[in-house]
């Protein structure tokens, strides 16, 4: 037997093996409570710090993307930053009451989730929606990059590894040791998963989407930043530097494109120049273009995270040795300006115009090859910013860097490694990814209007005092014994009946 096929056959068995142990556990993982799952998701975190540095070293060596501090980081940021945004909110059982209207949500979870890993980001992806899916009580399965397969495979391990040690059904976080293209197909068509988060390359995340079920999926990025006349140029530079020289560029929400106005370009370009900006003349653009792109503007994977002095020795440029970001001006949007698209690396475009009013024609252009991601503006003007609202794009960042705004590092935004784009980027959501999106809410809700009177064309009035006589707030264990079969004449809130019901009938819906 032809020794390819043989490898496709047994990578096919192993993610067959994977959905069925995979789905035994999210049967059991279902009926734990907030208290267990918060201690299995702390020693998550904890054996996420406690490898964070080798699992940098192993991505960067096995993929030769970025750098290892900055991995280290984003390990850090999957981990304890993403732990301290989401440590409140409520996944299980009662997430929200409505006692006017006398509505309930109730969180169940999806159950077994496939996530698929960008050689880009791949511990720090692993990390992430291991956690998020443990936190809505879901099971993962991970199809790793071919190309970081190793280090992503490490991760999922630690992931699974410290969630079993803390209380989690074994197989609860899995991951293919056989990455094959026939291994994600099987796994997207798998009966036991039931959604699909997809960080990736388009064509990826366009699978995801055609494979019949719910799918979390994200766009390519294109992120323009624009330095307004208000703007404090040095602080806008510096920001907008160490954004894109942080893990090399790799972040999909990395500046791709700087755009001046006539008034402060030349401040601007002094300003780069200051803090390691070598701005290239149009023959060395030329060839870094050459380098950079092939079949079009399609990213050469072998130049993604790399430093400039890598770029320029390739191209046969010369540059300064402190240099940090190469600049080519541009003069338009389009095949005939590679530099326009985007670039996974520490390369950026370099536009003047005259004004706002430019400045939105010629983001909206450059939008259209990142639809839907992010925007960045630098500026002191409140006006000039809510005018850029209006643009195409689901994260509209001020005065930080886009890598780090966007995932939510210096901004308020929640942190994620999964960045929807909405509609317009053919994304399912335009919110960063978390666990709130990782579950299933089904609502109780109580008649308020007398259905006898409806279309009558009086308005409804409810008859006789309402049903629900307890305070919000009486413990399920106290109100155990004589439960009434309808809630009715029962004494307790909607909240309270619900919580007491579900325990008396063994589920286990946790701390609220």
């Amino acid at each position: 037997m032809d020794n390819n096929f043989d490898y496709d056959l047994r990578s096919v068995q192993d993610v067959r093996d994977l959905a069925r142990f995979g789905q035994q556990a999210v049967s059991e993982i279902a009926s734990y409570g907030a208290d267990q799952i918060d201690r299995i998701i702390r020693n998550m975190v904890s054996a996420a710090e406690a490898n964070a540095v080798e699992l940098a070293r192993m991505a960067v060596e096995e993929t030769g993307f970025g750098k290892e501090a900055d991995k280290t980081f984003k390990n850090h940021m999957a981990s304890s930053l993403l732990y301290e945004a989401i440590k409140d909110v409520k996944t299980i059982g009662v997430i929200r009451e409505d006692a006017v209207n006398k509505v309930i949500d109730i969180a169940e979870p999806v159950g077994l989730l496939m996530g698929i890993v960008p050689s880009t980001n791949p511990t720090s992806t692993a990390i992430f929606k291991s956690i998020i899916a443990i936190k809505s009580r879901n099971g993962i399965i991970f199809s790793p990059h071919p190309s970081a397969a190793k280090c992503t495979m490490k991760a999922a391990q630690l992931m699974h590894e410290a969630a079993v040690q803390a209380g989690a059904p074994r197989n609860i976080i899995g991951c293919i040791s056989m990455p094959t293209m026939s291994a994600t197909d099987e796994l997207m068509k798998r009966e036991e998963i039931k959604m699909i988060i997809a960080t990736g390359g388009p064509g990826m995340v366009k699978a995801s989407y055609s494979a019949g079920k719910p799918a979390l999926g994200v766009g390519a990025g294109n992120s323009p930043a624009y330095i307004e006349r208000t703007a404090d140029v040095e602080k806008a530079v510096r920001n907008i530097i160490a954004s894109k020289t942080f893990d090399y560029g790799t972040i999909c929400a990395s500046e791709q494109s700087v755009i001046a106005e006539e008034c402060n370009r030349d401040l601007v370009i002094a300003a780069f120049k200051r803090n390691g900006g070598y701005f290239m003349t149009p023959d060395e653009t030329d060839k870094v273009c050459k380098l950079l792109f092939r079949n079009g503007h399609a990213m050469n994977p072998k130049f993604v995270g790399r430093s400039p002095l890598v770029i320029a020795e390739a191209a046969g440029i010369r540059i300064p040795s402190d240099t940090k970001v190469l600049l080519g001006e541009q003069e338009g949007v389009g095949d005939q300006y590679p530099l326009s698209y985007e670039k996974l690396t520490t390369v950026l475009a370099f536009y003047t115009v005259k004004d706002w009013q430019e400045a939105c024609c010629l983001c909206i252009n450059l939008l259209q090859n990142g639809i839907g991601h992010t925007l960045s503006l630098h500026t002191e003007d409140p006006e000039i910013t809510m005018k850029f609202t209006v643009k195409p794009s689901s994260r509209i960042l001020v005065n930080t860097g886009s890598s780090q705004g966007a995932t939510g590092a210096s901004t308020g935004l929640q942190p994620s490694f999964t960045l929807g784009c909405g509609t317009w980027g053919g994304s399912s959501v335009s919110e960063n990814v978390g666990p709130q999106h990782l579950i299933n809410i089904k609502r109780v809700a109580y008649g308020i209007r007398d259905v006898t009177t409806l279309g009558l064309g009086t308005p409804p009035v409810m008859g006789g005092a309402s049903p629900f006589t307890g305070g919000v707030g009486a413990s399920a264990s106290t109100v155990m014994s004589g439960i009434p079969p309808s809630g009715v004449g029962s004494g307790l809130s909607p909240a309270d009946f619900v919580r007491a019901y579900t325990t008396e009938r063994g589920e286990n819906f946790g701390r609220l």
